[in-house]
């Protein structure tokens, strides 16, 4: 009886890489317009809101700012698996960010906008580093599990985020828990009249830098080498411990980045279950993108575009459960094609081996 494996394949050709999940997202919407048929839904209204929502100038503009937080969460952990380190927590980095940012805007002392601004800035990527850190020492002192301690983190910063947001920061007079707005001085412009937010040019500069980190510093091939063997990085005389502080630190640093974009430039306010998720998000995004920081961009606009499509879809009726099992089934489905991007079918016959 012949056996079925999976054999990790050597090379990935480009036009492999383009179509695959170009094929797989068809797929993803063929099992749902199977499924919206029989609970009673025209799969190609549905859609047609879908691609309408997106195509245009607005839906563009706007599927850029839907993917604004998940630039930084993607980068974030990107940054981290680059050396097997996995941050499961930048959902609490970016809330950790978000919190410091708007403490200062509405209660810091009054300055002029610039200096406001760049102390926003360090402040988010301080609280994320923070929240980041301590998950960083067990891992590198003891061999904690960074991806239980960031994960178990990520509970207790959202719950110290809603006690804010419903209780002491609570705006009078608001029926949704969230702080009132900062002041207008400290928005971050836009960029001309496109109505994207400049935070988009601090998000490309980071992945520039990031890449170059990677390919260009000496601390960036002292995480590949510990990626691939940490016992020879010892060898080598690299600090593992000190690397994989340091790594964690910019990770959480990165996602701490996610609240200033939504504080300083989007929402301009913080709000009870602000990232919504966006870490884990990112986690797909950064496995999407290979890693690769300039990629985690793209990706993270294109998942910005699934998420403003999933509102159009609720114009048309459709219960709004269903159009997250949409975004959810693409997402899922695309992550198929990765693998199968990465391994391919073996059978194995009887006396010989056949693909």
């Amino acid at each position: 009886m012949p056996k079925i494996r999976f054999q990790k394949r050597t090379s990935v050709s480009m036009a492999r890489r383009v179509l695959n999940p170009i094929l797989f997202v068809i797929l993803a919407l063929v099992f749902c317009g199977i499924f919206l048929a029989i609970v009673g839904f025209n799969p190609f209204e549905v859609y047609g809101k879908m691609i309408d929502k997106i195509i245009s100038v607005k839906g563009i503009k706007n599927s850029i700012v839907a993917g604004l937080p998940l630039m930084f969460t993607g980068m974030a952990v990107a940054f981290g698996y680059r050396m097997n380190l996995n941050n499961i927590g930048a959902d609490g980095q970016y809330a950790m960010g978000a919190i410091l940012c708007v403490w200062f805007a509405l209660y810091g002392p009054d300055m002029p906008a610039v200096p406001k601004l760049i102390i926003m800035f360090i402040l988010a990527i301080a609280g994320g580093a923070f929240v980041a850190l301590i998950a960083a020492i067990p891992r590198a002192l003891w061999g904690v599990s960074e991806t239980i301690l960031t994960m178990m983190l990520n509970y207790i910063i959202l719950l110290f985020l809603n006690f804010l947001m419903y209780g002491p920061w609570k705006a009078e007079g608001q029926s949704v828990p969230q702080t009132a707005k900062i002041d207008e001085r400290y928005f971050l412009p836009d960029i001309g009249n496109t109505g994207i937010n400049s935070i988009l040019i601090i998000a490309i500069i980071m992945a520039v830098l990031i890449y170059f980190f990677h390919k260009k510093t000496s601390k960036g091939y002292q995480m590949e080498v510990i990626r691939r063997s940490p016992s020879a990085a010892n060898y080598a005389g690299m600090s593992v411990k000190r690397n994989i502080i340091f790594v964690l630190l910019v990770s959480g640093a990165i996602a701490g980045l996610a609240g200033f974009a939504q504080v300083g430039g989007i929402i301009h306010r913080c709000q009870a279950d602000l990232p919504n998720g966006a870490g884990y998000t990112g986690i797909v995004i950064a496995y999407l993108a290979g890693l690769n920081p300039i990629t985690v961009l793209i990706v993270a606009f294109l998942f910005g575009a699934l998420e403003i499509s999933a509102v159009a879809v609720q114009l048309t009726g459709v219960p709004s459960q269903i159009a997250t099992m949409i975004q959810g089934s693409i997402m899922l489905f695309v992550i198929a094609g990765e693998f199968f991007n990465r391994y391919k079918i073996v059978v194995q016959k009887k006396g010989g081996v056949g693909a």
